[in-house]
């Protein structure tokens, strides 16, 4: 479902570009280019030949680029120049959020205190928000609001988009982060810049987040947040490695994992990172509504789709079956309307329940499991929920049994549960574990131009996590940005499901951020995930180095306990031995395996390490030959910026590929129509290519359906596309 969804994202991407299109021809605007070869260098060429157009930054820290200004048919003159590298100009960026004062900071900050226990506030350190822009005039961030940029418009105002397809998603994030007013943030003392990469709407391109991740480096950030992302699970694409070189620099980035869970394999670029601190969701204290019926010992909890207004039920209503909302519906006054995910869109749904005078609306899964869903925002007043698909067709049944009168609502308090919305990893590629830490991220409350909202989704769980970095960073000025990332890890704390079982590492990596021990850790060790990677026969045996150091005053005895005993592995784990105060150690974790005995796939769980005083949960994993990762991802098709003849492609191989070839079908019949193109023995990574427009054949939009082969075994997935937009 979320390639449907990336379709409307991509044709609205598309839409606007043709739009602006039309409106430059007279006008000057920048754009951000890639070069190959020192962008310094070419801004002299492109000075010394191109006289017309405005050179207006040169790029050569995180990104190689430059940023230009021009009349469009200057700028499509510098199609000449060699050395330009066309723009990812499709591939869409989108902000990480669904859509009483803020009860996560506090949830965090006193743990079992009745107050603030951490003497830290931030006070010195620059945090930058690489998002929509934030509403500086904000009561509660105009205090510590200190600059920016704003390289979607470019110029020195990062103001949130106020009127047309407004935005409120930077302030909300800074306001968690630094909020010093009626709310309090996490740091309510760090100095906030904001970098707006996500223009109206909240979004932006490759380009532009990179630019702005190069903005932030340069105006010497400690901290910067990215609560954006997109769908590409891959370590090299190139906001993952622009976010690398920046942690390498100095700078601690934050990200959110993103928002497709529960699947694995969902955490996209620039989250999918080796050296971010990647962040999961979890649920602070929270309310929740849960449809009951005693007799049957049913209790079914209710997702409230963002942009709705809240479940208040407290009586006892019917239910009545609605169908996918493609029909009238009879007799739905006073009642509640379930129907099933898919087909009409989940606004029209509610509309549709809403004048029919239903009371509210249940939308079931159509696939095994929750998911969250979005609403127009305003455009409902009745409240419109998501349960999963086994609880809607019991749902179902229950509608058209006659007894769903005996349904009724409760409310219950949860805690420290894993968000259903939260993207899961592995990443492709090199097989590592991500998200790494979970922090608050559903119902949280902060400030949004205007006033204050409540918006969830691992957008609003980041922010948690640069605050709390930036108390760290008060507390240890001299620490770098992997010694943040490795005291917020080493101290965190693994959470369990409702049935008492640890989530698995790639659903929470180290679990929820402890902000009193990370900031004063006791132990640390590095890496805190064992990652092993692939095994095969021939590589039955890896070896993990670890680095454990001893912060405390006195000293510390450290022991290993072997895992649950499981067919096919065997582990080598270090003997104990104790560490004097500011001492390290570098022990080695083994693992051998039996291929024979194991299934293919991914395989993870828990080495518990401890000392005198406390345990420690240390999170592995490793992939047994291959796995039902995606093959592909991320393909993105449209007019070369510089070139109206040409169409320019990319998209991402995690692995080497044989043959890969993409053909198109109708998106309504799904009838084979033609081949767009096919490439043998390509190489793993970005995969860049341009087709002259007389190869693209008749116009229209399509399901573009790429297929990759290795050996005999065939991989297939489906992205729609858009080539309408041509001269």
């Amino acid at each position: 479902m979320r390639y449907f969804f990336l379709l409307i994202l991509l044709c609205f991407s598309l839409t606007m570009l043709a739009a602006f299109d039309q409106q430059e021809d007279e006008e000057e605007v920048t754009r951000i280019i890639e070069v190959d070869g020192d962008p310094h260098l070419i801004k002299r060429e492109i000075e010394r030949d191109l006289p017309r157009l405005e050179v207006m930054t040169v790029y050569d820290t995180v990104f190689n680029g430059i940023a230009i200004k021009g009349k469009l048919e200057h700028l499509t003159k510098l199609s000449k120049i060699e050395a330009i590298v066309n723009q990812h100009p499709v591939q869409t960026y989108r902000t990480t959020s669904n859509d009483n004062m803020n009860q996560s900071v506090p949830f965090l900050l006193q743990g079992k205190h009745e107050q603030r226990n951490i003497p830290f506030t931030g006070k010195g350190v620059k945090v930058g928000v690489i998002d929509t822009g934030i509403d500086y005039t904000h009561p509660d961030l105009s205090g510590n609001y200190k600059g920016g940029f704003d390289v979607f418009d470019f110029d020195d105002d990062p103001m949130e988009t106020l009127e047309e397809n407004p935005t409120i998603h930077g302030t909300h994030v800074a306001g968690v982060i630094a909020a010093n007013g009626k709310m309090k943030g996490i740091a309510p003392d760090a100095e906030i810049y904001g970098y707006r990469a996500l223009g109206p709407g909240g979004f932006g391109t490759s380009v532009h987040v990179i630019a702005a991740i190069e903005e932030a480096v340069k105006d010497d950030m400690d901290i910067i947040n990215l609560s954006l992302g997109n769908d590409v699970n891959g370590p090299d694409w190139p906001t993952s490695v622009a976010v690398d070189k920046a942690a390498a620099l100095g700078t601690i980035v934050v990200v959110a994992a993103g928002n497709t869970g529960p699947d694995d394999w969902t955490v996209g670029s620039p989250a999918t990172a080796a050296k971010a601190i990647t962040v999961g969701a979890s649920t602070p204290p929270v309310k929740i509504p849960v449809l009951t019926d005693r007799f049957a010992g049913k209790a079914i909890p209710l997702i409230p789709m963002m942009g709705s207004n809240k479940w208040k039920l407290d009586k006892r209503y019917q239910l009545m079956y609605g169908g996918v909302g493609d029909k009238p519906l009879k007799n739905a006054r006073g009642k509640i309307v379930i129907m099933k995910r898919g087909k009409i869109p989940f606004t029209e749904k509610a509309e549709l329940a809403e004048k029919s005078g239903a009371i509210a609306l249940i939308v079931y899964n159509n696939e095994v499991g929750e998911f969250q869903g979005t609403i127009d925002d305003g455009s409902i007043g009745i409240p419109v929920v998501a349960v999963s698909k086994e609880d809607g067709e019991w749902l179902k049944q229950k509608s058209k049994s006659g007894n769903s009168e005996w349904l009724e609502t409760e409310y219950i308090d949860i805690v420290d549960s894993l968000a259903p919305f939260s993207s899961r990893g592995p990443v492709t590629a090199n097989w590592t574990i991500k998200p790494d830490i979970l922090a608050p991220g559903v119902a949280i409350n902060s400030t949004v131009p205007g006033g204050y909202q409540e918006l969830q989704g691992t957008s609003m769980a980041s922010p948690h996590i640069a605050g709390v970095a930036a108390l760290i960073k008060e507390a240890h000025p001299d620490w770098t940005p992997k010694d943040i990332k490795t005291a917020m890890l080493s101290t965190a704390t693994p959470l369990k499901d409702k049935d008492g079982h640890l989530y698995a590492p790639t659903e929470q990596g180290m679990g929820k951020v402890n902000v009193e021990a990370a900031v004063q850790p006791a132990l640390q060790f590095n890496p805190s995930q064992l990652n092993f990677g692939r095994f095969n026969n021939s590589f039955p045996k890896k070896k993990i180095m670890v680095k454990i150091k001893n912060n405390e005053k006195s000293s510390q005895k450290v022991h290993f306990s072997l895992p649950k005993k499981k067919q096919g592995l065997r582990w080598e784990l270090p003997k104990a031995f104790t560490l004097a105060p500011n001492q390290s150690k570098r022990v080695e974790i083994g693992l051998h395996v039996t291929p024979a005995f194991l299934e293919k796939g991914l395989h993870q769980g828990w080495i518990r390490m401890g000392t005198p005083d406390q345990t420690f949960d240390l999170p592995y994993l490793f992939m047994m030959e291959t796995s039902d990762y995606p093959r592909a991802m991320g393909f993105e098709i449209a007019t070369s910026t510089f070139d109206s003849t040409t169409y320019e492609y990319q998209f991402y191989l995690p692995e080497d590929a044989e043959k890969v070839k993409v053909d198109l079908y109708n998106p309504d019949t799904l009838v084979y129509e033609r081949k767009l193109f096919e490439l043998t023995n390509q190489q793993k990574g970005v995969v860049e290519g341009k087709l002259a427009r007389r190869d693209l054949g008749e116009k229209g939009r399509y399901i573009a359906v790429i297929t990759i082969q290795n050996e005999s075994r065939h991989y297939s997935y489906g992205v729609p596309i858009d080539i309408n937009e041509f001269p």
